[in-house]
């Protein structure tokens, strides 16, 4: 009887095994270990650079929120370079789909009633635990009209956007990755939340607060 070749395939071209999947993350906690311990360096320069530009320039800004706000944002911007250039010169991957800046897969209703229904449980929870309405630095520094603005408009834009990339984006897939999904999402959240603390007058009901809506943002991500 005649062998007959399997799958259709002519005698010895088989078809070579299917790769296997790439690990994801593909980076490492020494690359976050590099990547958090150069933001204070990188906000350092940022800091720099807009004081000695104002200067140079003289020019004063009399908004209490206009200078440390373009300090933090250019110190943002070296930063996300720096792991721009990493992503892509010690493991050639692109930067925005790496950190999971994909289209997403689920209907934007969904996507705009889970965030609604994030906001309304973090103003239940805050009213459970009794948050305090505290002086602090992000209140004292939007007094003016003009800081107000500058204020809402980067609260709602750049300074998000880097936070996400940073905790959700190269943060939370390691400790996904090492600890599982929810007690990942959870780890994340809470430096997440520190980062907040200060912000909001050494409040640990706020950095509670914050914690539990990054915890929302990583289940979405």
């Amino acid at each position: 009887m005649d062998d007959q070749p399997l799958d259709n395939q002519p005698d010895g071209q088989l078809e070579p095994p299917a790769p296997p999947p790439e690990r994801y993350p593909f980076w490492s906690y020494f690359d976050l270990v590099v990547f958090f311990g150069f933001s204070f360096p990188a906000l350092l320069l940022g800091w720099a650079l807009v004081k000695g530009a104002l200067t140079m320039l003289h020019i004063h800004v009399a908004a209490a929120a206009v200078e440390p706000v373009a300090e933090q944002a250019v110190g943002y911007v070296i930063l996300f370079a720096a792991l721009k250039l990493l992503l892509q010169v010690e493991y050639e991957r692109p930067f925005w789909p790496s950190l999971g800046w994909k289209r997403i897969r689920i209907p934007w209703l969904w996507v705009v009633i889970a965030g609604v229904s994030a906001g309304y449980a973090v103003v239940f929870v805050a009213k459970l635990i009794r948050t305090p309405e505290t002086k602090n630095t992000l209140t004292e520094m939007m007094q003016d009209p003009t800081s107000f603005w500058v204020m809402l408009i980067i609260g709602i834009t750049l300074f998000p956007l880097c936070e996400e990339l940073a905790f959700r984006g190269f943060l939370q897939p390691l400790l996904v990755r090492s600890l599982g999904a929810v007690p990942g999402i959870i780890v994340a959240a809470i430096p997440f939340g520190l980062l907040h603390y200060h912000e909001y007058g050494d409040s640990w009901r706020h950095a509670l607060i914050v914690a539990a809506a990054g915890a929302a943002f990583g289940w979405m991500r």
